[in-house]
């Protein structure tokens, strides 16, 4: 069950989709953020990724990132510990986004959400993590279906 005000871990590319598009699923979870429906975090190394995509595929969206960033109130994780890196390493394969797993399972968020098919959303639901995995759209259908986090 999802809290009210839930704690939701980002990944990088729900951090870029949201810089890129202002109708989406992923601004939308930034909007509701600012309304406080819930929290946003990310950890250090999706910033720095949201960082370098953004510079990198559309640098005249830097001020949008950062405007996002600060409207929503996304709060930073701690880096996490060698031994919540194994562990993401045992559940994902590819060491970047193992460590972006790490950072959530630092946060201790309620939902992690990601765009990632390939290393997150296809294993969602096989490994025992404390937090639901899913998309923008997945967590947005929850407030819908479930008023009490209205």
């Amino acid at each position: 069950m999802t809290p009210k005000n839930p704690k939701v871990f980002l990944d990088t590319s729900v951090v870029f989709a949201a810089v890129l598009s202002p109708t989406g699923g992923a601004r939308k979870l930034f909007l509701m953020a600012e309304a406080g429906m819930l929290r946003l975090v990310v950890g250090p190394t999706v910033l720095v990724e949201c960082d370098e995509v953004v510079r990198r595929k559309a640098p005249d969206s830097m001020p949008r990132l950062a405007q996002l960033l600060a409207a929503a109130r996304v709060e930073t994780s701690d880096s996490p510990t060698k031994s919540r890196i194994k562990t993401a390493e045992s559940i994902v394969r590819y060491a970047p986004d193992a460590r972006v797993l790490a950072e959530a399972i630092r946060a201790e968020p309620d939902w992690f959400v990601t765009h990632d098919k390939e290393h997150f959303l296809k294993s969602r639901g096989k490994f025992d993590l404390p937090f639901e995995i899913g998309t923008p759209g997945d967590l947005i259908q929850k407030f819908k279906d479930d008023p009490e986090l209205l």
